[in-house]
């Protein structure tokens, strides 16, 4: 035997403390595999995905998703038809083994009481041969003795007759018993007959939309191979064309200013220019110099040059909707903002509205590249931001498409303003805030709430649940593996703690679950297996253990749930002892 100590964590000014668990290992022993079917998902009916078409990365994945949604629906219903069904069998087998052990119990007194009956008229008769008045008044020496005689055959008549009603009335409850549970019998193949037949139809159903959905999903596919395709283009375009800048600048022999030498117009280094605004007057914290040629250069900061490499840099990275969203694996939209900055020398708050409340603003139309815009539409709150590069595009994490991309810049009120790093923050102001009291959208996306406590909070990015392209995953270091990024990055943390302790890494049987693999689970087993498009799994929020994690009895199910907390991961509520469905192996990625 050996002990599990404690370990220390550091991450930042964070210490995370692994509680020690006595490990011992069996001899030759190798943990079984959970079981291939799992719900995944609690009890109850599936949520439908409530994001509306502009929330998704392509017009023909919203479509897939709004006919997704009708077949979770009726698969829906019939899981909880299976469900009911499954229910009244357990019920109607209960009550004819209940009318079973009756009819037996019966059998048994009634018997006892033939044999009793049996018995006691069999002495009766040797004793006394058969006893009546006459041979009572033939052997009576006395009027009294045989009226005495007559009172006992009597009371020996009565006794016996009573015995025998009661046995009768035994054995007609226990044919009662009988009756009743071969009724029950009957109901019970009755409704299992029905439950054969629900399965039957669901698992028929669940092939039919793996047909039918085929040639959407070929379609969606096909649309965001396309999709991802051109966008890596203008990635790699835009990239090449700020390097083509850069180069310009260093030919030049141009070398940019700090941030405080660009910052008052009427001081510039020499051989700068002022650069005009759109009211004409000269713009702080950029400015511009002619080149021999005659052309006309812009000149920023090296510190807004260094966010803008960093950001370029990033071009490609998933996406993450919250925390660990700073890179460098993935990012968020204000993540990346931050992140950027941090590398070009210039301190940024970390919270979009944060950003928004201090940076201080420059007209709209006088945005230069690496400025900050800020996202809306007004009734949706202070909800996105990128980086400026031109004119017409920004580079920014963005949800719908699930990574760093380069995208037109928005027009008309979806534009709520444009701030400058470089320059000197400003006081505090306040911020727009969502009034229209529906969905909440962060990053260009819609984000919503988890499920319930300790679960995930499913639907993120721009995709349907199960079709996310791989390029916005990030693997978990264990075979094939992928979750979103966050998750991706929190697990393998776990999995070096538990490591630490244990000897081993974590064990996994399944996690990021494509849409066309929840079908076919649905198909083995359509009582159990979440409804296609539903189970955290699609997200890639969830993870199947095993290694002895999947008995709840376990010391490695002791350790996760005593630490996997730290790292943002959960066993669900109605995953755990006495809650409906038992999955010790079902973990979901809440945030840490």
């Amino acid at each position: 035997m050996r002990g599990w100590g404690r370990v220390r964590i550091a991450g930042g000014s964070a210490l995370v403390l692994v509680t020690a668990l006595l490990w011992q290992p069996v001899a030759g022993a190798q943990p079984a595999d959970p079981p291939q079917i799992e719900a995944g998902v609690g009890p109850g009916a599936p949520v439908p995905d409530p994001r509306p078409g502009e929330a998704f990365a392509d017009p023909k994945v919203a479509e897939l998703q709004r006919t997704a949604t009708d077949v979770q629906r009726e698969l829906s219903d019939l899981s909880g038809l299976i469900r009911v069904a499954e229910d009244e069998l357990r019920s109607a087998t209960g009550e004819a083994g209940r009318a079973r052990t009756d009819r037996e119990a019966a059998d048994r007194v009634v018997a006892a009481q033939q044999d009793e009956v049996d018995a006691y008229s069999a002495a009766l008769f040797s004793a006394l041969a058969q006893p009546s008045e006459v041979q009572v008044l033939l052997t009576a020496t006395s009027p009294e003795d045989f009226l005495q005689g007559s009172g006992l055959i009597d009371r020996l008549r009565v006794d016996q007759d009573s015995r025998l009603t009661d046995a009768v009335r035994r054995q007609r409850a226990a044919v009662d018993a009988e009756n009743a549970a071969v009724g029950a019998e009957r109901s019970a193949a009755e409704r299992k007959g029905d439950l054969d037949r629900r399965n039957g139809d669901a698992t028929n159903r669940a092939a039919a939309v793996s047909s039918e959905l085929r040639g959407k999903v070929d379609d969606t596919n096909a649309a965001v191979v396309a999709q991802q395709t051109s966008q890596r283009q203008r990635n790699e375009t835009t990239a090449a064309n700020w390097r083509a800048y850069r180069d310009k600048l260093t030919a030049a022999g141009i070398v940019a200013p700090k941030a405080a030498d660009l910052r008052d117009p009427a001081r510039l280094p020499v051989a700068l220019q002022p650069l005009p605004g759109s009211s004409g007057a000269a713009q702080p914290g950029a400015a511009q110099a002619t080149l021999p040629t005659g052309e006309r250069v812009l000149v920023l900061p090296a510190e807004v040059l260094g966010a803008v490499d960093a950001a370029v840099g990033a071009l490609g990275r998933p996406f993450v909707p919250g925390k660990g969203g700073e890179g460098p694996t993935a990012y968020s939209c204000d993540g990346l903002v931050r992140a950027a900055y941090t590398a070009g020398g210039l301190t940024v708050p970390g919270a979009l509205t944060e950003q928004m409340a201090v940076l201080a603003p420059v007209p709209t139309a006088d945005a230069q590249p690496g400025d900050v815009v800020f996202l809306g539409p007004a009734r949706l709150g202070a909800q996105g931001v990128g980086l400026v590069l031109d004119a017409r595009t920004m580079l920014t994490a963005d949800a719908r498409l699930a990574g760093v991309v380069v995208t037109d810049l928005p027009a008309g009120d979806t534009v709520l303003g444009v701030a400058r790093p470089s320059l000197v923050p400003r006081a505090a102001q306040p911020v727009p805030t969502a009034t229209d009291g529906g969905l909440v959208w962060r990053c260009g996306g819609v984000q919503l709430p988890p499920r319930g406590v300790g679960e995930a909070a499913g639907a993120w990015g721009g995709y349907p649940n199960g079709l996310i392209p791989l390029a916005a995953l990030c693997p978990v270091g264990i075979a094939a593996h992928a979750l979103r990024c966050d998750a991706a990055e929190s697990f393998r943390a776990m999995s070096a703690a538990f490591a630490s302790v244990s000897g081993r890494p974590l064990c996994l049987t399944d996690s990021y679950r494509t849409f066309a693999a929840q079908v076919r689970l649905y198909g083995v087993k359509p009582a159990l297996a979440a409804v296609p498009g539903t189970s955290n799994h699609g997200w890639g929020l969830a993870v199947d253990m095993c290694g002895g994690v999947q008995s709840f009895g376990s010391a490695e199910y002791a350790w996760m749930a005593a630490n996997a907390a730290f790292f943002g991961w959960s066993n669900p509520p109605w995953a755990q002892p006495g809650r409906g469905r038992e999955e010790p192996w079902h973990w979901e990625f809440v945030g840490a």
